[in-house]
């Protein structure tokens, strides 16, 4: 008696919903390849410690605004944010001579409270999250230069440390990874992040689920408020002073670093790994053109295709998710 065997049935690969989950990441694979092939320059070991210490600044920011995001809302306020946290931390310890790591903390904790105040705007006040952050975008960038009066103002050796050396690690990317960690941990392994989840998907819903929407919504802007803080510290440290006009448009970076990453605009979407990639990908971008001596003024021209390009997807991707 002859038998016979089934042949196992081969597994099909969808590459349509890889490219859609992983193609940021495909992307940066190519962008990197033709780089590379572009210029000599470009994966030398100096270039990419220096596109880790460029991306640092970008994706600690995008960190805090995934979860604006991911819950439907957008904070147009964290560049400006950044730049106060900054200034405030060095005024503290220039004018009131407080010690350098309780400046530190003053810096994070007046991200902190910006954050608050949007999210009380947007979940007590009920102003559009656009509208809140904008408000806020022009009340911190203001704030910023009235307690500067428009100079420079030296940051404390704890902070300068943000911005030096962890042995032979920079300690931007050692912050960006640190940032990360937490970030992750927080959308993916608490109660707040899925619940981030949740608000961002339906809010109605999750209000007749019995989730504190209101609160929810606060913690989102505070813990966006607490990356830009972090992120400002991060851009002081690098510079070894707090500047007024610090992180300008730094907050389209960061929304395109989350785009970029695979969340979606209307909400309920995304992931801290995304951004990352996303984020690298906005540096990747620059500094290539930097290396192929490619004018500032195109660069902008660049990063805005590049913008317009990952809305366009997300677009796409929701009309492909609905039909």
């Amino acid at each position: 008696m002859s038998t016979t065997t089934l042949a196992a049935p081969r597994r099909r690969v969808d590459y349509k919903k890889f490219l859609a989950n992983n193609g940021a990441l495909v992307g940066l694979v190519v962008l990197c390849l033709a780089l590379f092939i572009a210029t000599p320059d470009f994966l030398t070991g100096q270039n990419l410690l220096n596109i880790g210490i460029q991306v640092s600044t970008v994706a600690v920011l995008a960190f805090g605004m995934t979860f604006v995001i991911v819950a439907g809302g957008i904070d147009l306020s964290v560049g400006a944010v950044a730049a106060l946290a900054a200034m405030v931390s060095s005024w503290l310890f220039v004018a009131a001579g407080l010690p350098g790591w309780l400046t530190l903390l003053g810096g994070l904790a007046t991200g902190l409270l910006a954050g608050m105040v949007n999210g009380l705007a947007n979940a007590y006040g009920k102003l559009p999250s656009f509208i809140a952050t904008l408000a806020m975008l022009s009340v911190a960038r203001g704030l910023t230069l009235v307690i500067s009066d428009g100079r420079p103002i030296k940051t404390a050796p704890e902070v300068s440390f943000l911005g030096g050396n962890l042995g032979p690690v920079p300690m931007p990317i050692v912050v960006l990874l640190l940032s990360a960690i937490v970030a992750s941990f927080v959308l993916n392994r608490t109660v707040i992040g899925r619940s981030m989840y949740a608000v961002g998907g339906n809010a109605e819903a999750a209000r007749l689920s019995g989730l504190p929407v209101k609160r929810i919504l606060v913690t989102v802007f505070a813990l966006a408020g607490l990356f830009a803080a972090l992120a400002g510290l991060l851009l002081a440290g690098r510079l070894d002073s707090a500047q007024p006009q610090a992180a300008a448009g730094y907050e389209l970076d960061a929304i395109a670093a989350v785009v970029i990453g695979g969340a979606s605009l209307s909400g309920g979407l995304g992931k801290i790994s995304g951004t990352f990639v996303g984020a690298l990908v906005l540096v990747v971008i620059r500094n290539g053109l930097n290396l192929l001596n490619v004018t500032s003024f195109w660069q902008q021209v660049v990063i805005g295709l590049v913008i317009a390009l990952a809305v366009g997807v997300d677009v796409l991707r929701r009309k492909t998710r609905n039909s």
